[in-house]
């Protein structure tokens, strides 16, 4: 949805191309998956960088989720602006 307001903000001649072809859904459908599997693949490599393992979840539930919500705040701004906005 991000992605399909920035064609229809700022590639206008883009967005018409696909809608007129037809081919819009497939392209938001493969820039979507683009966006997940490299969030997910982010926020693996990120946990992995900093420690953050199921221990620390047991032992320090309320750092575990701060560490974690940082890091998928990271992954989104990397993600948005690898492919959402590109």
């Amino acid at each position: 949805q991000r992605h399909l307001d920035y064609l229809k903000q700022y590639r206008k001649v883009t967005y018409t191309n696909l809608l007129t072809s037809g081919k819009l859904n497939a392209y938001l459908a493969n820039i979507d998956r683009q966006a997940q599997e490299r969030f997910k693949r982010l926020i693996e490599d990120m946990k992995q960088a900093q420690g953050i393992t199921e221990q620390l979840k047991a032992e320090n539930a309320l750092e575990w989720v701060q560490r974690l919500n940082n890091i998928r705040a990271c992954a989104m701004e990397i993600v948005n602006e690898e492919i959402i906005y590109a």
